[in-house]
Order: structure tokens, then sequence, then C-alpha cells
């Protein structure tokens, strides 16, 4: 499953083409490109989709869903180890 998964933005790197920047999933950070939220500024929270932020989220929508999305088990399913996943899923881990 693919999804679009919200995030912090923590680093903005302006010399970087196209526009990119480090984004917090929770406790896993992760470059995204900002070319679609080009004024979006450290400490906002935006909605990522491989690897494209696409637009901005306010804090209290991001964190709800980021907190169901781990409940849920799915960050772990977005940003596990796929190799360990695929163990798991196969009985051998």
């Amino acid at each position: 499953m693919c999804l679009a998964v919200p995030g912090k933005v923590v680093a903005i790197d302006d010399s970087a083409d196209p526009l990119t920047g480090l984004i917090d999933f929770g406790g896993v950070q992760k470059q995204a490109c900002l070319e679609y939220v080009p004024d979006v500024r450290v400490g906002e929270y935006v909605i990522v989709h491989v690897g494209f932020a696409l637009q901005r989220l306010d804090e209290e929508s991001a964190l709800a869903s980021l907190k169901l999305f781990e409940e849920l088990g799915l960050l772990e399913e977005e940003f596990g180890d796929a190799w360990e996943q695929a163990a798991k899923e196969a009985g051998t881990a």
C-alpha cells in the first residue's frame, strides 16, 4: 500500500533543484520534493506521497492522522524494513 502520509518539515534545502526538504514522519525522516509547496516553512506539516509534498496540513490533523496510522500499523508497513516485513509475512523471521 502506498499512502499519502503527513509529516513535519524539519529542514529545507533552498539550494536544491528541485526544492527539497527533510520531513519527519513520527520519528522516521525522509527527503521529499517541495516544489508543489514552495512557500512551506520549517515546522509546518505537509502531506507526502511517493516523495512529493502535495499540500500543507494543520498540525492537529497531521498528528491525528499519524496517531491513527501508527495504531493501524500503517507507518511500519510504509516505512519499515521491507526485508524484515517480507520475512515476517513468509514466517521466517
